[in-house]
């Protein structure tokens, strides 16, 4: 297998990707069904900013953003269902429960842990500790406008943390649990060492204040952009969509069976940092996962950075390494 040369990397040498937009397979129907695919995403994104904009404020709050956000993730579940991707990425009733329950992890106890000593409060504490007052002044900024730069700082934190954790090994064996993913749905973001789910939510949102009608907008970006990179359906996404956001296509590759692949498209929402950094490849793959698309245990994937982490201090101190967990 010779790979595609992008850059200075060769792309596919370990497993069977497609590099450039021109290569992946448009979606197939007729002209309704591809209208459909080509504007959901565009439509979806400027039709929440407008409803959050506009929204009186006995309904522009977070209880309701949050079963807003269910009824979409829903809604593109069943679209999963009706118009996969790949037959290959189709949930099985052993994924389905896998994913729920690390949902359910992110929506309770990595949510009451991540209040308490997430970089919000440990923010908040530092400043208050030094006496120093945050960033009052964005404040006064455009609605938008603030919801836009706490999507944007959010993401290039997010960024740099998973480049993090694809070059410093310490980092990478929480992540890696991550990497061991087969298929992409719509739930498959959430799966992952708790560790790994704390460490990429890290951010410095806590340095600003914002108007909390700000926070909803910011939401949006993340409900209808970032949702996308783990999803089981096929868009004709606008040319410029694919410039500015990750998609599907990008983070099939972070997550393909070829390790050069994987060294790519960081962002989670914003490809546009990566190509500023050099680091998107536009593309996609099928063949997801590590060694040969072994699947791990639920077991396994809580223990795994622990495990494999104790396994090389005692390499490095000359004793045996132990197995992963079955």
């Amino acid at each position: 297998m010779d790979g595609v040369l992008v850059g200075k990397r060769v792309i596919g040498a370990q497993s069977p990707v497609t590099v450039g937009w021109e290569n992946i397979p448009k979606v197939e129907g007729g002209p309704v069904k591809r209208l459909f695919f080509s504007w959901f995403q565009p439509v979806a994104l400027f039709g929440f900013l407008a409803f959050w904009y506009y929204a009186p404020n006995s309904i522009a709050k977070a209880s309701v953003a949050l079963n807003v956000a269910i009824g979409f993730r829903l809604l593109l579940m069943a679209l999963e269902i009706l118009f996969p991707r790949h037959e290959s990425w189709r949930l099985t009733w052993k994924e389905l429960a896998t994913d729920l329950f690390y949902v359910g992890l992110g929506y309770t106890f990595l949510k009451i842990f991540d209040h308490y000593i997430g970089s919000d409060a440990l923010i908040d504490t530092l400043m208050h500790q030094l006496h120093v007052e945050k960033f009052n002044w964005f404040m006064g900024l455009p609605l938008l406008v603030q919801a836009i730069m706490i999507s944007v700082i959010f993401d290039f934190g997010q960024y740099w943390m998973h480049r993090g954790m694809h070059n410093w090994y310490p980092l990478w064996l929480p992540h890696s649990v991550h990497h061991y993913i087969t298929q992409l749905n719509i739930a498959k973001g959430a799966v992952g060492n708790p560790v790994e789910l704390f460490l990429i939510g890290l951010g410095v949102g806590g340095l600003f204040d914002f108007l909390p009608r700000a926070f909803l907008l910011a939401g949006v970006f993340e409900v209808t952009i970032a949702i996308y990179t783990h999803i089981n359906v096929r868009f004709d996404s606008p040319r410029w969509w694919r410039f500015l956001f990750n998609t599907t296509e990008h983070h099939s590759l972070h997550h393909s069976r070829d390790w050069e692949a994987t060294r790519s498209n960081y962002a989670n929402t914003y490809i546009f940092i990566d190509r500023i950094f050099g680091t998107c490849v536009d593309g996609e793959a099928e063949l997801l996962g590590m060694e040969g698309g072994r699947r791990m245990s639920l077991r396994e994937q809580m223990t795994y950075p622990f495990t494999q982490g104790w396994g090389a201090i005692r390499q490095r101190l000359g004793g045996p390494t132990p197995a992963p967990a079955e």
